[in-house]
């Protein structure tokens, strides 16, 4: 319900409405988008004055531009979402390069020891095959 009083002229005057008045004058549902009750109340539209078209007309507007902010919130978030995806994502790519690059040196490290070990082992085989001769020379002056 709305109601009137008089008030002193000097002084600014405000008036509010509240969904429940809009109600009150028979407003037909679809007049207001729910979008426009899911905005924080400093982003939604103010109430139109019934009585002015151009006051519709802009109410209107309001909540066709409300309607696509919450479309672009809606978005941005899901945007950041995926961009929060992307990073782990790279994070992990980091993550097994490092891996395969110390593994690469690993693998590197334990072929030059292999080499070096088989290049001992045959140092060794020799040196044994001589001492094998030697002693062989041996037993056989004796």
């Amino acid at each position: 319900m709305i109601t009137t009083r008089r008030l002193p002229s000097d002084k600014p005057v405000h008036i509010s409405l509240s969904l429940d008045d809009l109600t009150e004058l028979n407003i037909p549902d679809d007049f207001i988008p729910n979008v426009y009750l899911q905005l924080d109340q400093h982003l939604q539209p103010l109430q139109p004055c019934l009585n002015s078209k151009e006051s519709i007309l802009v109410f209107q507007q309001h909540c066709r531009i409300a309607e696509e902010y919450h479309k672009v919130q809606k978005e941005i978030a899901l945007l950041q979402e995926r961009k929060k995806q992307l990073i782990a994502e790279l994070d992990q790519d980091d993550k097994d390069q490092l891996n395969a690059t110390h593994l690469t040196q690993e693998y590197q490290q334990l072929a030059e020891e292999n080499h070096s070990l088989t290049t001992y082992h045959l140092q060794c085989r020799e040196h044994l095959e001589k001492l094998q001769v030697l002693l062989q020379q041996q037993q056989g002056s004796s």
